[in-house]
Formats: structure tokens, C-alpha cells, sequence
């Protein structure tokens, strides 16, 4: 989201979202906060959930897809035998069950969700159904049919039973994963129903939940350059991509959107994504067998 007002900040705010508390409002405040022109997140955390929600500023913003791209890890509260037509505590009661699993069951379970699954996202998500917003589409009292999605479940894990009907689960997985659904699903294949009461995510991409900082906390400082100080670099999403430094010639090609040459710059694996330096971050690059075409160009 570009203002006309402000200045140019760049860099990254990784933010612990509070429950309560939507995605956009998020950005909104925080620009404002820094005083900021330009800056959006790099994908929505549902309302109702809480955590790591990176937050990029000017230049950082063209990195968004390298973050919305990467893994993800999240805590979460499954309430078994009450279902919800959001899949989590706002929504409205729609089924109920008398079976409550225990704990052997739940861990008996969990082996069938590792590896590559199939989700139907949500009603209430907002993912596009022919131009418009699911959720909208729900409120609006249509059902629109999800298309189903293969997602890779990395990890899952039974944290504690929280109560005779309430379970506390960690999970690691792929980009395009709805924690409700899988809270939902898990629940109907143990011969329940259920909803999540609690929704935290701890790793967004390359940004852990001890990068964050609290929104009190940040509008609690006095002055605008202090809430600066608490950006980190463009580079901190791309620690484990490759680096290629060029000269002064080759990055004015670059910034041009020209091509370069592969030849002066060793062996670089053909078909990955490259960052660019040349005394400061020049472009994102796709390395192919004859050139090394820039992808992203950054004016800083």
C-alpha cells in the first residue's frame, strides 16, 4: 500500500499480530507509526489468531513473494465436539458430536497428516472465487465451492490436552495451509467435530516468533526514529539464498532491467532465484545458462 505522505523507510517490521486484530489494520497502523509511504504484510493472519506477521516497508515490499513462499509453523487450540461454520471460536455452532477422543487416539492419528495432504480451504478465508473474497461470498449466505489444494504437512505434534476436550498442537507446513481445516479434518477422522479456540503462528518464512515485537510496545515509543531502529535489513528474508557481487558496470545493466553475462561469475545453479549486490542489495535475478535476467529491482 503506497501513500503520498511520509517517507521512504525500507526494511522489515515483524510484528506479534494480537488476536482480534485484522491484517490490514495491522499495516495501516504501522505505517503510521513509522511514517511511512509504502508498506503491506506478506499474507493474511486470520483475525481471530495471533504472532509472527511480517511487515514490509518500501523496498522490502518486492521481496514479499519470497516470504509468502516459505514454511510456516504454528501452535494451536482444537476443541473437539463442537463444529463451527468458521472453523474456529467466532464462527457460528453448525454440528456437535458426543465423541471426545483421548490422548492415545489423537496420537494414534497424527502419522496420517505428515507428508503431502488434501485441504478444501475454508468458506470464511480469503481466497478469490471468480473475483470476490470467500468470506464475502459466505456472509452474503452462498456456499461457493472450494477447490481443494495439496499442502505439505512437515511436522505434528500433541503439546498437552489442555482438557477432556481440548487439545494443544504444533505443526510445521508448507505456504497455502489452513490450520483450521487441518484442525477440522483431524478431528473428523477421529469420528469427532471440531473447532480451534486458539491459533499463534511462530515462524513465518526465515522470521521466528523472537523476531517480533508487540504493537503496545511500539506505539509506546516517543519518537518516530526509534520506532525506526527496530527495522531489520531487505536481506534478512533471503539468509539462505545465493549472493552474487558485481561490479559497477554490470548492476547499472541491471537497474535498467537489462541482462548480464553468467561467465565472470562462476558456478551458479541455473533456474534458482539470486541476490544481486554491488555495496548494496542491486536486484533479484533468475540465473539461466546464458544470462542472469533481473527479476526485482531495488532503488535504494
Amino acid at each position: 500500500m503506497k501513500h503520498k505522505k511520509g517517507e521512504n523507510v525500507n526494511g522489515w517490521l515483524i510484528i506479534n499480530k494480537p488476536a482480534g486484530m485484522g491484517s490490514t489494520l495491522v499495516v495501516n497502523l504501522t505505517r503510521k507509526l513509522l511514517n511511512a509511504k509504502k508498506n503491506g504484510h506478506t499474507g493474511t493472519l486470520d483475525p481471530f489468531a495471533e504472532g509472527v506477521l511480517p511487515i514490509a516497508f518500501g523496498e522490502a515490499t518486492k521481496l514479499i513473494p519470497y516470504v509468502m513462499d516459505g514454511d510456516k509453523e504454528y501452535e494451536f487450540v482444537l476443541k473437539f465436539g463442537v463444529s463451527t461454520d468458521t472453523l474456529d471460536l467466532t464462527g457460528n455452532v453448525v454440528a456437535q458430536s458426543s465423541k471426545i477422543p483421548s490422548k492415545d487416539e489423537i496420537l494414534a492419528v497424527l502419522p496420517q497428516f505428515i507428508g503431502e495432504i488434501e485441504q478444501t480451504p475454508p468458506m470464511y478465508s480469503a481466497l478469490k472465487i471468480a473475483g470476490e473474497r470467500a468470506y464475502d461470498l459466505a456472509r452474503k449466505g452462498l456456499n461457493p465451492e472450494m477447490p481443494k489444494r495439496i499442502v505439505k504437512i512437515y511436522d505434528l505434534q500433541l503439546i498437552e490436552m489442555m482438557s477432556e476436550s481440548e487439545a494443544k498442537f504444533r505443526v510445521k507446513c508448507s505456504k497455502g495451509t489452513y490450520v483450521r481445516t487441518l484442525g477440522a479434518d483431524l478431528a473428523q477422522n477421529l469420528g469427532s467435530c471440531g473447532h480451534l479456540t486458539a491459533l499463534k503462528r511462530t515462524k513465518c518464512a526465515l522470521f521466528d516468533i523472537s523476531d517480533t515485537i508487540l504493537l503496545e510496545n511500539l506505539k509506546n515509543m516517543e519518537y518516530v526514529e526509534e520506532r525506526k531502529k527496530l527495522l531489520l535489513p531487505l536481506l534478512t528474508c533471503l539468509c539462505d539464498i545465493t549472493v552474487i557481487a558485481v561490479g559497477e558496470e554490470d548492476a547499472a545493466k541491471l537497474r535498467k532491467g537489462q541482462a548480464i553475462s553468467p561467465k565472470a561469475y562462476g558456478d551458479i545453479k541455473l533456474g534458482e532465484a539470486a541476490a544481486v549486490f554491488e555495496n548494496e542489495l542491486v536486484a533479484m535475478v533468475r540465473v539461466e545458462e546464458n544470462k542472469i535476467s533481473p527479476v526485482r529491482v531495488f532503488n535504494l
